[in-house]
């Protein structure tokens, strides 16, 4: 026997079908839920909540003049009999729910609106998508998030990747970034910022768009035939950084006082990697990496105080390249003039 029943209009937005209707922030709060991504077992989509933006919304909402756009919800489809939707002539349905405390929407566009809402009696409109499975609702929080300000692009890599049917091919760099997060054997294991909620403890180094936008950088400029298996490169990428954290050890291990895994140094570690496969003339392996590496990279300066301190952006990128090579180039000059 159902507890609860809320009067709607129900209809069409574009090719799929919606309720549109009215309750307290109070009972859409205590009936809905934020489905966070969890980074340890890839379950959820949602971002992490931003407490200032949900806060701001709060006090916001209470002005005497104040409104807002319908919350996008989506009435999670269910076996156990929790909800059901009567459908009634002239477009109205009354949705009837088993318990208004059971959580049966999940919030596809509305997690900072509800976030600090459950004590608020203010009515708020809504329109709940009917029935859409996980990946359906994953497509539409894409769609109506992609430009969002503030929205982690890494949580939308994220979900691309589970989307698009063939990864390897439409977007190697980030199937390649992928596969350095997924791989055990990889030193960014669980190691990159999706935008979701972490595992406690977990020490981020970069981001999913930063490792995926150094890699595709690093396609253009290695010369890799295109013809190469994306796994095959996948490989060579992960041989680089393998070879990077046997050869700087200490920088690696203490990422918050080094800028060998931050935004600047990824980009630049990876232009390296690019110069080193084009010179390369026999096998590229962790062997070959780690050879080359040890020739310079070891005598630079990581440190969160090093040369590399304050460069940002492409023009830093660039300097903080220019700065490795150079130091290439010196132990180069040394090792003929020895010779």
């Amino acid at each position: 026997m159902m507890g609860e029943a809320w009067e709607c209009l129900i209809g069409q937005s574009a090719g799929r079908e919606v309720l549109l209707g009215f309750a307290s922030a109070k009972a859409l709060c205590a009936a809905s839920f934020a489905d966070v991504l969890d980074e340890a077992t890839g379950l959820g989509y949602q971002r992490r909540l931003n407490v200032r933006h949900s806060l701001d919304f709060r006090r916001y909402i209470r002005q005497p003049t104040s409104s807002t756009i319908p919350l996008t919800l989506n009435l999670r489809p269910t076996d156990d009999g929790v909800w059901h939707l009567e459908r009634m002539p002239g477009g109205r349905a009354r949705l009837h729910l088993r318990s208004p405390l059971q959580k049966l929407f999940a919030q596809v566009d509305c997690q900072h609106r509800l976030g600090h809402m459950s004590d608020v009696d203010l009515v708020l409109p809504f329109m709940s998508f009917i029935g859409l499975d996980i990946r359906e609702e994953t497509e539409v929080f894409n769609v109506i998030n992609s430009k969002a300000r503030g929205l982690s692009t890494s949580l939308l890599d994220f979900h691309d990747a589970s989307l698009i049917e063939d990864l390897g091919k439409e977007r190697p760099e980030l199937y390649i970034a992928m596969y350095l997060r997924n791989e055990p054997t990889s030193p960014w294991y669980q190691q990159l910022d999706l935008g979701g909620a972490s595992a406690s403890g977990m020490e981020r180094r970069a981001s999913l768009r930063t490792v995926q936008k150094a890699v595709r950088n690093f396609l253009g400029r290695s010369d890799i035939p295109s013809t190469m298996p994306v796994d095959s490169v996948a490989s060579v990428v992960l041989a680089f950084w393998t070879a990077v954290t046997l050869v700087l050890p200490g920088p690696w291990l203490r990422p918050r006082k080094h800028m060998i895994n931050k935004g600047v140094g990824v980009y630049a570690l990876m232009e390296i990697a690019a110069d080193l496969v084009r010179e390369a003339s026999g096998e590229v392996s962790v062997r070959y990496f780690s050879a080359c590496l040890s020739d310079f990279a070891v005598d630079f300066d990581w440190s969160s105080d090093g040369p590399l301190r304050g460069l940002g952006g492409e023009s830093g990128v660039r300097e903080a390249v220019s700065l490795l090579r150079n130091k290439r180039k010196q132990y180069t000059m040394r090792a003929i003039g020895n010779g």
